[in-house]
């Protein structure tokens, strides 16, 4: 099966729902395809601080880098910025009888989270509150290839 996390080429939204559910795990599928939201306090990612890259799960685009990340105490994952202009795309969101600015990935349209201008001690004053299940992490030095192959293989 083609997958456009090991396959830059592939343009993502030529996949139909049932290539990505045979791509991605059950929760990354439904945080990513269908915009859910994993429980506070229970993602991967949460308290990781080694150096190095968080990419899209769904499609292996690069989105931040781990300077980038700081503790909000928000139970997610958060960043101040992405990784370089345009790796996100932004949409209003007026569910849940709010207005918030959702993010997703540019490449695949997969759903990350939601960006809040709470974080007064960044350099942005913004917080990208991301659901740690779309993400990946490629240590820095690793192959990003390498760990997006072993992360679909189970191995990561």
């Amino acid at each position: 099966m083609a997958d456009p996390a090991l396959d830059p080429t592939l343009d993502p939204a030529s996949l139909a729902d049932e290539d990505w559910r045979a791509l991605l795990s059950p929760t990354e599928h439904a945080i990513l395809r269908e915009s859910a939201t994993e429980r506070p306090g229970t993602g991967r990612y949460l308290d990781n601080e080694e150096a190095g890259a968080y990419h899209c799960a769904g499609c292996g685009n690069a989105l931040y880098d781990g300077r980038h990340k700081f503790h909000s105490g928000c139970g997610w994952p958060s960043f101040f910025q992405e990784v370089e202009p345009g790796a996100l795309k932004t949409v209003r969101d007026t569910s849940h009888r709010m207005i918030r600015v959702e993010m997703r990935c540019a490449r695949c349209g997969g759903h990350l989270g939601h960006i809040f201008e709470d974080a007064p001690q960044t350099p942005t004053g913004t917080r990208h509150c991301v659901n740690g299940a779309a993400l990946v992490f490629v240590p820095e030095g690793e192959d990003p290839l390498q760990v997006l192959r072993a992360h679909r293989e189970g191995r990561y």
